[in-house]
């Protein structure tokens, strides 16, 4: 029964066999030439003598026809004969052995990349060997062989990959010299020998005649129609509407115009790289055995218009004015019954819906707000700060206070801190060339290396504050303890930034460097240089004798949609790029800076950003050494003479805003071709006479002060009456709350005119226009409050730092006397807190303390997250306060008001002289005192019982 079965399959491998020869051969046969090769001879020879001798293949047997088969399908590895094979089934002189991972990585031949079904063998020094049993001992896989390594002649040794473990390991090795060449080259079989030399084997090759093969072409036959023309004119798509016109105009100045293309990163704008993701269509699947496609994978932008007809008609009407009845009209329809009875069959259904209103909201959403009574400090949920990160250096930042914080504006997880010696002003005199030699530095860390800073900004002096640009991330802007402002550009190691991937760089080099030769004895000897962190120089600093005469504690860039010109005036800003700083020292003065070159010199940035030969960029080379305020306001005091020494600074516009432009109405339209969103093709901007003022905009600020001191004042240039000089008015008022400098003063993200006042051991809130009070001021605190920050998805929780560590998180609408949240983060005094929303779903808050460290939290879900009716309740509880300062501001001008009236009627009654009473006035008070005087006395008896009141008598009948 198996011998039948076996004579079946045999006879139908044989024909399939056939079957497919031939098939290949009439596939090929209009490619054959006179001159083909004589392996193709031979091969074709070969076959067409299988075909006429079928008896000598089946008294052979039958694998050779399906081993035929198989080779032209794909050449196999030949296996070693079968009467070679010991017991298990390997070959003789060869054991089984079991590589693992790492040692397939060693000796460089990974299963399946470097040793494959078809390539399977991989020679390997025995030397290797060897020293691999010696340094890993009994964890190398070559110990089970050990014994034979040692005995082994040879210099290298064979190891087979065993794809289908069909002697039970991944991999067997051959122990001899013998087997080791059987292997490589093994014995070819009689049968293949005498497909050469014919039947007999003789060695003797038949002479094979030359075919030659002419093409010829088919000849042309009459059409027949079946139909198919009628199919192809149903589905043709005519015209049938009349085509639209348009007219495509252009600027004449732009034809011709030269471009300049340069390179960028695909994240710098959106829309700037479009994957285009292969999937399987399952509905439409075909195979083909060899096809030649080119793709293009960029997707195209295409423009286009049409105009649809509305084919559905519909009755609407649009009112857009109100029908107003005639005093005549509205006095009939008011008497008419028709009125009357329809206001009482209204009423009862309408003070039902109002009650039902008053009840409850038919609109609320219950799914919404359905885990918003779990966001309150009463509840079971997490409410505390965890600890995400910290960051601190050995040698650049530990022992160090740590003055300004900054998170890159669109690098998520890259954040700045600045550095400062921990000194007293004394202890910097006298130590002041001890200092200098340190190095003063910025440095920018990264959440993928928490050891490692990415990169080191050098400055002249220790930096007290600094600002990422908004326009340009990559330009830095910053203020010494020495008054100078300096200026960084990091676009050469923007990549660094972004791309970072240190911890994967140092995982690569243990491998790779022994495979490339570096480091063969021992790892570790890589390139320091490639991880080394980059040190990059101030590219611009400015000049010592216009700059502030004392530490600059404040800086900030002027919003993109405005300038400030040399006499105070806001103007717009066509380019809508950030080009000009505003910095605030000690000294008294703000000074406003440009960062345009001058008219005549117009670098582009492309060849301002070539580094010198030092490595500095060139981009504020004009600006270097030289570099002095385009506008410089002293904020004078109220009374007296002097100037406030500023801490903090703040404006009304912030970055970002666009309402003071959506105000200005022009009918330029040439505006449109200003370039948005980088520094532009040119440096240089427009004059300032082309530029309108900007309605809305003010030029008032508030100015925190070293004495704590609140003050309001203007930096619009004024002609003094008195002295007659050009400068700006005094502040119009001055508040002292805090009995310590003021570190902290910041709008509310989500209201313009509220800001924090943090000082001291106390903060205030306050309402720009509201000058008599705060709306909010705390009560003492134990220890000094050092830091301050709203928060900037919640509008009534704010950040505070104290001096001895701690956190305080308050929350207006939890309450206000108290902070509803207390957390210690360190055991030195709090700097600077600077809360980051990174998505939706994470709030980071940056914390710097006194000696160097910066701590990163992550903030809770009930912190960050916003409830439906947050904002209107701040707005109405801020509402309430303003009225009730109103009303305190009412009676106290009230009493002022009668005191003064009282005061003003005593002095009159001390003025007037009294006058002399007459004798008949005397008389006429004399009676009425007699009088008075008998009523007393008579009513004092009667209580005695002295008296006795008779009885009136009746009257007379």
């Amino acid at each position: 029964m198996a011998d039948s079965e076996n004579k079946e399959v045999s006879s139908k491998e044989e024909e399939t066999a056939k079957q497919d020869e031939k098939d290949k051969d009439t596939t090929n046969e209009g490619l054959k030439t006179p001159g083909e090769s004589s392996r193709q001879k031979s091969a074709r020879s070969g076959s067409a003598k299988g075909k006429s001798s079928p008896e000598k293949s089946s008294s052979k047997g039958k694998k050779p026809a399906k081993g035929k088969a198989k080779k032209e399908e794909a050449t196999q590895p030949t296996p070693a004969p079968a009467d070679e094979e010991n017991n298990d089934g390997l070959p003789d002189g060869t054991v089984a052995l079991f590589l693992s991972s790492k040692t397939q990585e060693l000796f460089e031949c990974i299963a399946d990349e470097q040793v494959t079904v078809e390539n399977p063998n991989k020679l390997i020094p025995k030397e290797a060997i060897i020293q691999d049993m010696k340094t890993r001992a009994a964890v190398s896989d070559f110990t089970p062989v050990k014994q034979q390594m040692q005995e082994y002649t040879g210099e290298e040794v064979l190891v087979i990959y065993d794809a289908d473990f069909k002697f039970g390991q991944n991999f067997y090795i051959a122990l001899t010299e013998e087997a080791k060449e059987k292997i490589m080259k093994p014995p070819v079989p009689e049968g293949e020998e005498g497909g050469e030399g014919g039947e007999g084997g003789g060695g003797v090759e038949e002479e094979e005649e030359d075919i030659i093969y002419t093409y010829v072409p088919p000849e042309p036959k009459e059409w027949v129609s079946l139909g198919s023309e009628v199919e192809i004119e149903d589905e043709a798509v005519t015209e049938s509407r009349q085509k639209l016109t348009f007219t495509i105009q252009r600027i004449r100045r732009e034809f011709g115009a030269p471009v300049k293309f340069s390179d960028r990163g695909p994240d710098d704008i959106k829309d700037g790289y479009i994957e285009c993701v292969s999937f399987e269509d399952k509905s439409f699947n075909i195979k083909k055995m060899e096809l030649d496609t080119s793709t293009q994978a960029v997707g195209t932008y295409t423009e286009k218009g049409t105009q649809t007809d509305w084919k559905h008609p519909c009755n609407k009407f649009t009112q857009y004015a109100p029908r107003l009845y005639e005093e005549e009209e509205r006095k009939k329809l008011a008497e008419s019954t028709d009125m009357l009875n329809f206001i009482n069959q209204v009423t009862p259904r309408f003070e039902l819906a109002l009650q039902q209103n008053e009840i409850m909201d038919v609109f609320f959403d219950d799914w919404k707000a359905l885990a918003d009574e779990d966001s309150t400090f009463g509840s079971k949920s997490d409410n505390h700060l965890k600890e995400y990160q910290s960051f601190t250096d050995l040698l650049f930042s530990k022992d160090k206070t740590l003055t300004c914080i900054e998170w890159h504006p669109t690098i998520k997880g890259v954040i700045a801190v600045s550095c400062s010696e921990r000194v007293s002003f004394d202890d910097r005199v006298d130590n002041a060339s001890k200092i200098l030699m340190n190095p003063s530095l910025i440095l920018l860390w990264s959440f993928h290396d928490p050891i490692h800073p990415q990169i080191l900004l050098e400055a002249p002096d220790d930096i007290f504050c600094f600002k990422f640009n908004p326009s340009d991330p990559n330009i830095i802007t910053g203020g010494c303890i020495n008054g100078q402002v300096v200026m960084w550009d990091i676009s050469k190691y923007s990549d660094r930034l972004r791309n970072n991937q240190r911890g994967k760089q140092a995982k690569k080099n243990t491998m790779s460097s022994l495979r490339r030769g570096r480091g063969r004895e021992q790892p570790g000897f890589e390139d320091e240089n490639t991880d080394k962190t980059p040190v990059v120089r101030y590219c611009a600093v400015s000049s010592i004798e216009h700059s502030h005469k004392s530490a600059i504690c404040d800086i900030q860039w002027v919003p993109d949609h405005m300038e400030v010109t040399r006499g105070g005036v806001i103007v717009e800003s066509k380019t809508m790029t950030c080009t000009q700083i505003l910095s605030a020292s000690v000294d008294g003065t703000v000074g406003i800076w440009d960062t345009k070159p001058p008219k005549g010199q117009t670098p582009s940035v492309e060849d301002a950003r070539q580094d010198n030969p030092l490595g500095v960029p060139t981009t504020f080379k004009h600006l270097d050494l030289t570099w002095k305020p385009t506008l410089k306001i002293p904020v004078f005091r109220v009374e007296g003479s002097g100037e406030y020494g500023v801490t903090r600074i703040s404006i009304q516009e912030r970055q970002g805003d666009r309402g003071a432009v959506e105000k200005l109405k022009t009918g330029d339209m040439e505006r449109k071709e200003s370039s948005v969103g980088h520094m532009g093709g040119s440096l240089r901007m427009g004059s300032a006479k082309d530029k309108k003022p900007l309605e809305g905009a003010t030029t008032k600020f508030f100015v925190g002060t070293e004495d704590g001191e609140l003050v309001y004042a203007d930096w619009k240039l004024e002609k003094d009456a008195d002295s007659g000089k050009i400068q700006p008015p005094r502040p119009q008022f001055c508040k002292l709350l805090h009995h310590r400098s003021i570190n902290t003063l910041q709008r509310s993200p989500f209201y313009k005119d509220i800001i924090l006042v943090v000082g001291g051991w106390n903060f205030t809130i306050w309402k720009e226009g509201h000058d008599t009070a705060p709306l909010l001021q705390s009560a003492a605190a134990k220890m000094r409050l050092t830091a301050g920050y709203w928060s900037p998805t919640r509008p009534a929780v704010f950040f505070i730092g104290t001096a001895d560590g701690n956190v305080d998180v308050w929350d207006l609408l939890d309450r206000t006397h108290e902070p509803s949240l207390s957390q210690n983060v360190s055991a030195s005094a709090i700097t600077n807190i600077f809360p980051w929303d990174v998505s939706n779903k994470q709030q980071l808050l940056a914390v710097s303390d006194s000696v160097g460290t910066l701590h990163i939290l992550e903030v809770p879900w009930t912190l960050r997250h916003c409830s439906a009716g947050e904002l209107p309740s701040v707005t109405n509880y801020l509402d309430r306060e303003v009225k009730r300062l109103e009303y305190i501001d009412n009676r106290q001008s009230f009493h002022v008001d009668n005191k003064r009236k009282m005061q003003a009627e005593e002095a009159e009654k001390k003025m007037a002289q009294p006058t002399e009473p007459n004798t008949e006035e005397m008389e006429n008070k004399m009676k009425v005192e007699w009088i008075e005087f008998q009523e007393d006395e008579k009513k004092f008896l009667e209580e005695l019982g002295l008296l006795v009141v008779p009885d009136e008598p009746l009257p007379d009948v």
